[in-house]
């Protein structure tokens, strides 16, 4: 005979509700206990503004600006590094004996040719994201590097941004047991990006801006393959940008589940969520963007609201190069090394080819970008 239903409905008792307070997590970036290397920076577009700026109050000692419109590294060294040098030509920058990290910040089309010499020349490489279009040149590289005793890390700069960054302490710690589902949902307005080269991206909010939330994925749900994806996109009645500015993606796991929702024509009331469910306790973030977050844990035990400090930009840039530098002095691999992000780029690609073929993909069959 089947148990009568008490009267709770499933709903949670009250002492889950209770505030506690919040388990102290070493979610900050981290610098290397006495390694301080010279480095460059190659490519000094607009996103190098959040790199310099993190550097600059780390006390990082970017020796060298390179852009190949000499102009721009010029601009960024007034305004960040008076005393490092400026040249156009990123073979200067690896012919220096004493620049030891180079941040290969250029687009991935001109990064294709800058790998290969920075590994050859000894440079450990932190790498702008996405960090390749084609996943078996990106598996060529990252073997070349490991031969040449070369740390490569990819600049996936979300996964030290405070509220992912603690959630993902949270999960390494066993506060959430295993991770059984992910939902993101970011609603905002993206179209700023009218008139300039980003509309050239089809699908620019599925690869260059999502990569960030399928690599915090990737983090989130650990080892397991993703089994299949689904996605979608749409253009917005309203829009004014080309790309298509709804995107969304569901991923099955073996025991879990994941969705991506993004809404790039939000025009008012703009808000950015993430939710992770796992088999002991619940964490979630919310905001009115990517750097305003209050961030939340439950468990049996009660809620928790921890209190963090900094915000994604820059502090997430600190955190990518931050872990560079510890990996090269400890002799390991980066938790953001550039085999670990591979497994995120075949995630992002599957998900542009379903949304193309209106059908289910399985990771890792898509090997290239095709856009």
């Amino acid at each position: 005979m089947p148990r009568d239903l008490d009267d709770s409905y499933g709903l949670p008792p009250p002492s889950s509700r209770e505030e506690k307070p919040a388990p102290r997590l070493p979610y900050a970036p981290v610098d290397p206990a006495s390694y301080r290397p010279r480095i460059g920076l190659i490519g000094c577009g607009g996103i190098s503004i959040q790199h310099l700026r993190a550097y600059r109050d780390a006390g990082y000692d970017v020796a060298m600006l390179c852009d190949k419109a000499e102009g721009k590294a010029r601009e960024a060294q007034k305004k960040f590094y008076p005393g490092a040098e400026v040249c156009a030509d990123f073979r200067e920058v690896l012919r220096r004996d004493d620049i030891e990290v180079v941040d290969l910040a250029a687009h991935p089309e001109d990064r294709v040719s800058m790998y290969g010499p920075a590994i050859d020349a000894g440079k450990h490489i932190l790498s702008q994201k996405p960090f390749v279009t084609d996943i078996d040149f990106g598996l060529r590289i990252v073997e070349q590097a490991a031969k040449k005793g070369v740390r490569l890390a990819v600049n996936q700069n979300g996964r030290w941004a405070p509220h992912w960054s603690w959630i993902r302490q949270a999960i390494s710690t066993g506060l959430l047991g295993e991770v059984t589902s992910v939902r993101t949902a970011v609603n905002w307005d993206h179209n700023w990006v009218a008139g300039s080269v980003f509309e050239d991206i089809h699908s620019l909010i599925l690869y260059d801006f999502g990569i960030h939330w399928f690599d915090i994925v990737s983090c989130f749900m650990g080892p397991r393959a993703p089994l299949r994806v689904y996605a979608s996109t749409a253009r917005a009645p309203t829009q004014r940008a080309r790309p298509p500015l709804l995107s969304q993606a569901l991923v099955e796991y073996e025991n879990g589940q994941a969705e991506l929702f993004f809404d790039a024509n939000t025009l008012f009331g703009e808000q950015d969520c993430t939710f992770v469910a796992g088999t002991r306790g619940t964490a979630n973030s919310s905001g009115p963007d990517l750097n305003a977050q209050s961030v939340s844990l439950a468990t049996a035990e009660g809620r928790a609201r921890p209190v963090l400090k900094g915000q994604w930009f820059p502090d997430g840039f600190h955190g990518t190069m931050g872990e560079l530098l510890c990996a090269v002095e400890e002799k390991r691999e980066p938790l953001n090394g550039a085999r670990n992000n591979l497994k995120s780029l075949e995630l992002c690609f599957a998900a542009i080819a379903s949304a193309a073929l209106h059908e289910p993909v399985v990771p890792g069959s898509v090997r290239k970008l095709e856009d």
